[in-house]
């Protein structure tokens, strides 16, 4: 699940972005960067996950470390990566089966229909399409067995290799010259953007109730996802941008416009045609992952718990349309670059307070069993808070005004509805019942 939430999503969608705007060729570093930063983020969630292993990612683990205020802004920003992230995709998604459709039957679909307005079109009707199948499909409850993910995920990393076995004959190693044409400070904010790409390993940790021995696999799963992906996303990359110039990547598809300038017949359809497979079962795995998140915070009282009521296949369906819905609009009317931003400066702070929370913990609770510790105790969560400081920073200064008002309204949701109706204050009243006192418990 990990390597299939990771690998075949930002990769498709936001490395053109990165590429055109922020590093040039040095892509490739900043994926190395993003890559790290990862890397140390993993071992410190590992800790928690082995710990703790129930749905809610980083917002379950704050609670247990920094508090209930704390919790609800992380996963307020976690609602803000995953949903944004599936918009993200799906803008992806509609980019690449565009070129597909193109490519293999010659047909060429309207501007106005599969473009944002601030990009010159009306609306993103295919990204807004596919949202709406995904959604369907999951509060339909119908089954992802690990056959058919493991088969999906092979086709994935199956596209990936094809890309660059069959781009490298054609680099031209002047596209990589010069390498790195914005400087340092382009490949630190190039990584900002392709730290999209890695994100994934936390929808790992949001199925920690379904997996079969989560404080053994958990710590397995996501630290290898972020390997795999590193090494894949840097072969990927420096293909790219020596097959075509950097400069021409700055489009939701960069994959489809190196392979389309290629002419390369029905090979070249074909990885566009398993492309568009790869982003579905990307989006697949985020609105999996997003609906969990929300749901745990529902459980918590934290956000109306009549959302968090399931279908009868025990499938919470109201949430997944909710949030559908959201993602859909998104997707529809906002460009590419906007909606990546928002995705990494939500994901980066809840990454933040999860290295925090690990380093409370081995304070206040040092003798608490940890089937996995993270190693190099404080090196590592100290590395991990400041690589994700370094890399929040370098967004643009409109991320962090957009950003603020999503905290705004976070925190209006907090005191207003959310620190009165949790658990917590529900078993701290003297009329609260038993029942909730041991839900709390």
């Amino acid at each position: 699940m990990g390597i299939g939430t990771i690998v075949g999503a930002g990769i498709f969608v936001t490395t053109g972005v990165a590429a055109a705007t922020k590093a040039g060729p040095a892509i490739v570093l900043s994926f190395v960067l993003a890559g790290v930063v990862c890397t140390l983020v993993a071992l410190c969630y590992s800790e928690l996950a082995a710990m703790a292993p129930v749905s809610g990612s980083a917002y379950t683990y704050t609670y247990a470390t920094l508090g209930e205020a704390a919790a609800f802004l992380v996963g307020w920003n976690l609602i803000l990566e995953f949903v944004v992230a599936g918009s993200a995709i799906a803008i992806g998604w509609s980019g690449m089966f565009g070129a597909a459709m193109e490519s293999l039957f010659g047909v060429r679909l309207p501007a106005a229909l599969t473009a944002a307005p601030a990009d010159g079109g009306i609306v993103n009707m295919p990204a807004i399409l596919v949202i709406a199948a995904v959604v369907a499909v999951l509060a339909g409850e119908v089954r992802l067995t690990a056959r058919v993910t493991k088969f999906l995920v092979a086709l994935t990393i199956g596209v990936l290799l094809i890309i660059v076995a069959v781009g490298a004959p054609h680099i031209q190693t002047a596209n990589w010259a010069p390498f790195a044409p914005f400087g340092a400070s382009g490949v630190i904010s190039g990584a900002a953007i392709a730290f999209f790409a890695f994100l994934g390993f936390d929808v790992v940790a949001t199925s920690a109730e379904e997996s079969r021995n989560p404080r053994r696999d958990l710590p397995f799963a996501i630290v290898g996802s972020v390997l795999v992906a590193t090494v894949l996303y840097i072969a990927v990359s420096a293909v790219l941008t020596g097959v075509a110039p950097y400069s021409t990547l700055n489009n939701e598809a960069p994959i489809a416009t190196v392979f389309s300038g290629l002419r390369m017949g029905w090979i070249g359809g074909l990885i566009l045609a398993a492309s568009v497979v790869a982003l579905t079962k990307g989006l697949l795995m985020i609105v999996y992952g997003q609906t969990r998140l929300v749901f745990a915070m529902c459980r918590d009282r934290m956000l109306p718990s009549a959302l968090a009521t399931t279908g009868r296949r025990g499938t919470p369906v109201r949430l997944a349309v909710l949030l559908g819905a959201v993602g859909a609009v998104i997707a529809g009317f906002v460009p590419i670059g906007i909606v990546a931003e928002m995705v990494n400066i939500g994901a980066l702070f809840a990454f933040a307070l999860v290295s925090l929370g690990v380093l409370v913990l081995r304070t206040t609770e040092p003798d608490r069993q940890r089937p996995f510790r993270t190693p190099l105790m404080p090196a590592v969560p100290l590395l991990a808070l400041a690589g994700c400081v370094l890399l929040v920073i370098s967004l643009e200064p409109l991320t962090w005004v957009r950003f603020g008002v999503w905290l705004v309204v976070g925190t209006v949701c907090y005191l207003a509805y959310g620190r009165k109706r949790s658990l917590i204050a529900a078993a701290s009243d003297p009329s609260a019942s038993v029942s909730v006192t041991e839900e709390v418990r």
